[in-house]
């Protein structure tokens, strides 16, 4: 791997976001929230991982983590500023890689509260969702509570896939496209599960090995049978860990 130093940064869409950057280009940004109406998206920022095979990037990799806030009630203001600086395209024109959220970012729904519903748990399990994206909890206890209401099967977790493909958020596609063709390594990193994220990475032409998720486990006979959590996601701040175990690769 070659060296490069690019500094990172955020594209915005649609309503302005909190950015602040760090002296190693670091990016945080507001809460995500989660809805199920395709509106106006919002570009933000997220995490990353540690897990991949390195690419152009040295000691100083440059990252550009992303996160979509759908908004369900856009007002004339936040459309009036869907166009990015030129500072913010260079940027990411710049970026030796860029990672996204998936849930209310990549896709348009909380994969996690979707199988929740699908399996006879939604209200529960999105009150648990609640919980963890305001910090009233601990990421790992809300996401240990979670599935155990669920405690989907192997097969639960494909027919929901088949019977409600995940929907990917307006305007990704092209987007992911777009770095990918610009030699951008591209990640997609979750607190959701690894088998609802697969196919999302397949549809948009991301590696498996470029997805950083938890883990749902099973048994011989498909029961389930918990979920990974030695995962970096699958406890509170993983993805900043993951952020800085990214830039070191």
């Amino acid at each position: 791997c070659s060296a490069s130093k690019r500094r990172a940064g955020v594209y915005g869409m649609a309503s302005p976001i909190n950015v602040r950057t760090s002296a190693r280009h670091a990016l945080s940004v507001s809460p995500l929230s989660s809805v199920r109406s395709p509106q106006t998206s919002q570009l933000a920022i997220r995490a990353a991982n540690p897990l991949f095979p390195c690419a152009k990037l040295s000691q100083a990799r440059a990252v550009v983590a992303a996160a979509m806030d759908v908004s369900k009630h856009p007002s004339s203001s936040c459309l009036a500023n869907r166009q990015p600086s030129k500072e913010v395209l260079e940027t990411w024109r710049n970026a030796d890689a860029v990672c996204f959220d998936v849930d209310s970012t990549v896709c348009l729904d909380e994969g996690i509260d979707e199988l929740a519903d699908f399996c006879g748990a939604g209200q529960a399990v999105a009150e648990w969702t609640t919980k963890a994206m305001t910090g009233t909890i601990p990421f790992e206890d809300a996401l240990a509570a979670r599935i155990s209401l669920i405690k989907p099967s192997l097969s639960q977790v494909q027919d929901c896939l088949e019977k409600r493909p995940p929907r990917i958020s307006p305007g990704i596609t092209d987007l992911i496209k777009t770095l990918i063709a610009n030699n951008t390594e591209v990640f997609l990193v979750s607190g959701g599960f690894r088998q609802m994220i697969e196919p999302v990475a397949f549809e948009l032409g991301i590696p498996t090995e470029n997805i950083i998720a938890n883990r749902l486990l099973f048994g011989t006979s498909g029961e389930y049978a918990g979920f990974d959590t030695t995962e970096p996601t699958s406890r509170s701040g993983g993805k900043a860990v993951a952020v800085q175990q990214i830039r070191q690769v």
